[in-house]
């Protein structure tokens, strides 16, 4: 299925103060910082100056404000009408269900050893009321069999991850474990994945 798929450029969204504190942010509605909003700009001249066909292509974001917000600055950049997209609700970031909100220190204080059980199988782990990476990946491929043309996507760190692990067959062990910049497009063309 991987090399029928259109083009993609995956954007994830720009910087909170969640990220910075490192907080488990899941499907809180938390905005960018001024940093996330630069790379919001940057992201847009960069498709716009390294992947200008992306600029016919359709736009949809995750529901959660970061994406969107992302998008309509990254679409400013572009020369682009903001408000002019999609959104789909299956984009939405993993959820750390009971989790969220809190540093990884401060989950590992009140559920002590979920750090160890998490680290030691982080594709299947599931927090309390949360979903796991398996549950958040099978999601993507679902909405990916959907995707009939070429896009823009904002979304999510978690969605990338599975989305550059079903497209290019990478381990999920690792897939997970990688980072995935915020500063850095994915970009999935003819059947093949690279940064840009």
């Amino acid at each position: 299925m991987a090399a029928t798929v259109p083009t993609l450029v995956f954007i994830r969204h720009g910087e909170t103060d969640w990220n910075v504190e490192g907080r488990l942010q899941g499907q809180r509605d938390i905005p960018l910082n001024p940093r996330g909003r630069e790379q919001a700009k940057r992201n847009g001249e960069v498709v716009a100056r390294e992947i200008p066909e992306a600029l016919e292509f359709g736009f949809v974001a995750s529901p959660l404000w970061r994406a969107r917000e992302t998008m309509e600055i990254a679409r400013g950049a572009m020369s682009l009408d903001p408000k002019v997209y999609d959104i789909d609700a299956r984009l939405v970031e993993i959820t750390f269900g009971e989790l969220e909100g809190f540093t990884y220190q401060e989950v590992e204080r009140r559920e002590p050893g979920w750090l160890k059980q998490r680290d030691a199988n982080k594709w299947e782990f599931l927090p309390p009321g949360g979903e796991s990476y398996r549950m958040l990946s099978e999601r993507i491929v679902a909405w990916l069999g959907t995707v009939t043309k070429p896009l823009v996507v904002v979304a999510h760190g978690g969605v990338g991850r599975v989305l550059r692990a079903h497209l290019l067959g990478i381990d999920k062990g690792q897939s997970v474990a990688e980072d995935f910049p915020q500063d850095r497009i994915f970009l999935w063309r003819d059947g093949r994945g690279s940064w840009v």
